[in-house]
């Protein structure tokens, strides 16, 4: 506890100083962001290398040597793009990561067609405007930027921008660990992919930073029976019994737990909110914790997530004839499991909750591919606080949002971060972009982000950056 509470460094209460970016880093940010959304990159028919390569091109065309810049990957369509900015050397390099490819869109399901780059009412739409082509927009911008310039950091400067985050069998930051380590070996990694200025309403209420981050897991749930003819229905055919299943999860809630880093959370929200909310947060924090309290904030998707282990059924398939009871359906039912707990532990849960045990419960890999056997995995520990990230966050936030508290949160998702960590480097999930708590659309239909909200971004990793890496 006492390691994460020295993240909670002190707000520098200064005067507004957030100078807004000049006209040209807003064109080569837009332009940058809107070549990499109208690229292609799903799983199923896109193609990372083609974004990679326009990365590359834009590298060098401000002035990055061919030998600072890295293209490769385990197949044509799924290369990684890694450019090094050299610096003074006194430090170790940092690495900044991001994946380019985006989760399937289709036309149908869009008021707007998802791959194109499209302004609209004050925001941006495409698919991966969220999650997370705006953050390599970002960080190609400033890396630019400073080659540009002629600034030299007190260390290195590594970008590796892809492939796979979202799914698929070529995860880039995998790959390049496992095949190319000198590429990207660094102190420490800062993970675009993370973090934000939380708001509610316009007003900002605190930035906070990714410091660890729950464990994803897929789990293939299989009903099977002899079926027969729909002119007799059965209460056993395999529909109804995984629907069933499906039902008993939707109704069960996993249990409540506070962990270091979202104990510190709920901390510092419980003083910035108000009312019947921040009387409930100051409830959960209590030993025992109020079951209504739970109750209540836990009607609050987000932090719902934050409190509970989550499964929920994603796919869902069954049947073969429009005249016959379905022999078998199947669901795939996606986790996100809170740390200390493993895949098999959960998959354990999920039988108990299902209480058939005519079904069968299978592992999906990340490739994935169906596995009888569950790993015991579990998510990594928080890697220990860095005085100089927090310290340059806080400073560059006090500027760009007076007031506004930083502290560290759990990511309720899962990024790359988990093979940065398990590889022993240090990962921060650091990004400036404003998001309002109920309008989050990554994955879904109609992904966007306000266009102030991304400039702001792009000014906040800019300034966040140079004074991480500029020596005092």
């Amino acid at each position: 506890m006492n390691q994460v509470r020295l993240l909670l460094f002190a707000v520098m209460l200064v005067p507004n100083s957030n100078a807004q970016i000049d006209n040209s880093t807003k064109q080569l940010a837009h332009d940058i962001f809107k070549q990499l959304i109208e690229i292609n990159t799903t799983d199923s028919v896109g193609n990372v290398t083609t974004a990679s390569e326009a990365m590359a091109q834009r590298f060098r065309a401000a002035g990055f040597p061919d030998k600072d810049i890295y293209i490769g990957g385990p197949n044509d369509r799924k290369k990684n793009v890694v450019v090094r900015l050299h610096g003074s050397g006194k430090h170790k390099p940092v690495l900044l990561i991001g994946h380019v490819d985006v989760v399937e869109a289709r036309r149908e399901d869009w008021s707007t067609d998802p791959f194109q780059f499209l302004e609209k009412d004050g925001y941006f739409y495409g698919r991966g405007t969220e999650d997370m082509k705006d953050g390599d927009a970002i960080m190609a911008t400033t890396l630019i930027r400073f080659k540009q310039e002629g600034f030299v950091p007190d260390r290195d400067i590594i970008l590796a921008m892809t492939a796979d985050e979202e799914g698929g069998k070529s995860n880039g930051v995998d790959w390049l660990l496992k095949n190319k380590r000198d590429l990207i070996d660094a102190e420490f990694v800062l993970n675009h992919d993370g973090g934000e200025v939380q708001m509610d309403h316009g007003r900002a209420v605190a930035l906070t930073v990714d410091a660890t981050e729950k464990l994803y897991s897929d789990y293939q749930v299989v009903a099977t029976n002899p079926g027969g003819h729909s002119s007799l229905p059965r209460p056993d055919n395999a529909i109804y019994e995984l629907s069933h299943a499906l039902i008993n999860l939707e109704q069960h809630k996993f249990s409540f737990e506070l962990n270091s880093v979202t104990r510190v959370y709920y901390e510092h929200l419980a003083k910035v909110e108000s009312g019947q909310h921040a009387a409930d947060l100051q409830s959960i924090l209590r030993t025992p914790p109020d079951v209504d309290a739970i109750s209540r904030v836990s009607q609050d998707p987000t932090d719902n997530s934050k409190l509970h282990t989550t499964c929920v059924a994603t796919r869902l398939s069954g049947g073969h004839a429009n005249n016959a009871l379905p022999g078998r359906a199947e669901a795939v039912v996606n986790c996100r499991i809170l740390p200390g707990h493993s895949k098999h532990e959960i998959r354990e849960e999920l039988a108990k909750v299902f209480a058939d045990p005519k079904l069968q419960i299978r592992y999906v890999t990340n490739a994935g591919e169906i596995l009888e056997s569950i790993p015991d995995q579990r998510s990594f520990a928080p890697p220990p606080p860095r005085p100089d990230v927090f310290d340059a966050i806080t400073s560059v936030a006090a500027k760009m949002w007076p007031g506004i508290p930083v502290f560290p949160t759990m990511a309720t998702g899962a990024s790359d971060g988990v093979y940065t960590m398990n590889a022993g480097l240090p990962t921060y999930g650091v990004s400036g972009v404003e998001a309002e708590r109920n309008d989050h659309r990554e994955h879904g239909r109609d992904e966007r982000v306000p266009v102030e909200s991304f400039y702001k971004g792009v000014d906040f990793y800019y300034q966040f950056l140079k004074t991480l890496t500029t020596s005092h």
